[in-house]
């Protein structure tokens, strides 16, 4: 395939874009698009009528009307009838997974050309939806030209891809890098002074598992903070548990970090910590964000996933037993135990980072798995 007048759709997920997966889509799409390759997204607007919202000369937000959210998932027919109108004009429609609604949209919409298929995760909570849904997702796995996992080990280890193993290839999720102010990280350290800051961002909801990380902070030196930022369904229950463990100088829920002041909050800790305990956390965009500031990370070995694998044990940081408190804090400490050890794994972190995890990387790849179809 040639890159001259290559046509690409990216395909699923939400407008506004909030989750990882849409910002993924999108990021594509604005990438490839700025190397003068024309480059859509078509996805399901959470509110409002059909419209499409020009991004550049190469670049269009197709957005069309939900009826409504269930299971995660957007029910719009108007994608279905939008897809069937325009689809025959891409040389490559490119849909990302998990999402249902694009998935239909896609089998009924006649597509003739290449088909690329992202796969961000398994389906992991939505049950029944997973049994309704997997006639679908096998015609989509047996229609992809190609399939990408954003790590080698969940592409292996998936369960749904055993049978497809031959057309699988890692394409790593790439960030821009976070670039903090330095006043704005002083004044933050300022609250802490002589505090070793350990930061976490996540929704609080049981995956990410909050309540072990709350927990590790008993086992932490007083001269650790931990700030977890992010809002959830367990915030009250978090607090609840800070409280009864006597944290409330040792935990802080500082609630929803905005995009403004996220870049301090990387540039201001010591430690990234990143405690999920499922699967459901394929691969954690947030220790790349944190990386690319030079910060060691502390993750979790969960099985099946790519956390640990993103974030290298003993390079750019330590990964510890997933719903293990103690060897949480254990990992935090041991990142942190003399300047020499820390410099060791902040320089990692940056490497690792720089090596494999930018947005620019990650284009790179993206157009060579194109180009090889």
């Amino acid at each position: 395939m040639n890159v001259e007048n290559l046509k690409v759709l990216q395909l699923g997920k939400f407008y506004p874009i909030r989750g990882g997966v849409e910002k993924v889509a999108f990021d594509l799409m604005k990438g490839l698009s700025e190397r003068g390759i024309e480059c859509h997204m078509l996805c399901a607007a959470e509110e409002g009528e059909d419209r499409i919202i020009l991004l550049n000369e190469h670049a269009q937000l197709i957005c069309t009307h939900t009826w409504v959210k269930a299971c995660a998932t957007m029910i719009s027919p108007s994608m279905i009838f939008t897809l069937r109108k325009i689809c025959g004009k891409y040389d490559i429609i490119h849909v990302h997974h998990p999402d249902p609604m694009a998935c239909l949209a896609l089998f009924l919409s006649g597509y003739k050309g290449k088909v690329v298929l992202h796969w961000h995760s398994d389906i992991q909570k939505q049950k029944l939806l997973l049994k309704l849904y997997y006639p679908l997702q096998q015609w989509l796995l047996k229609r992809a030209d190609v399939i990408v996992g954003t790590s080698p080990v969940y592409l292996a280890e998936s369960p749904f891809l055993q049978h497809v193993q031959h057309k699988t290839v890692c394409l790593p999720i790439g960030v821009e890098p976070m670039r903090p102010v330095p006043e704005a990280v002083k004044a933050l350290r300022s609250e802490y002074p002589g505090k070793k800051i350990v930061f976490s961002l996540g929704r609080l909801v049981a995956y990410k598992g909050y309540r072990f990380l709350v927990e590790a902070a008993k086992y932490l030196k007083d001269d650790f903070v931990v700030l977890i930022g992010g809002s959830g369904a367990l915030k009250e229950e978090l607090q609840k548990e800070i409280v009864s463990l006597n944290l409330q100088e040792k935990v802080k829920l500082l609630g929803r970090v905005s995009d403004e002041e996220l870049p301090a909050y990387y540039g201001a800790c010591d430690v990234f910590c990143m405690s999920s305990v499922q699967k459901t956390e394929a691969f954690g965009i947030v220790q790349i964000e944190a990386m690319s500031c030079g910060k060691p990370v502390v993750a979790t070995r969960i099985p099946q996933s790519g956390v640990s694998w993103v974030n290298e044990e003993g390079v750019s940081g330590m990964n510890a037993e997933p719903g293990n408190a103690q060897d949480l804090a254990r990992a935090i400490e041991a990142v942190t135990e003399n300047e020499e050890v820390y410099r060791k794994f902040s320089e990692g972190a940056t490497k690792r980072y720089r090596d494999m995890f930018t947005k620019e990387c990650m284009i790179d790849k993206c157009l060579t798995i194109y180009l090889e179809l």
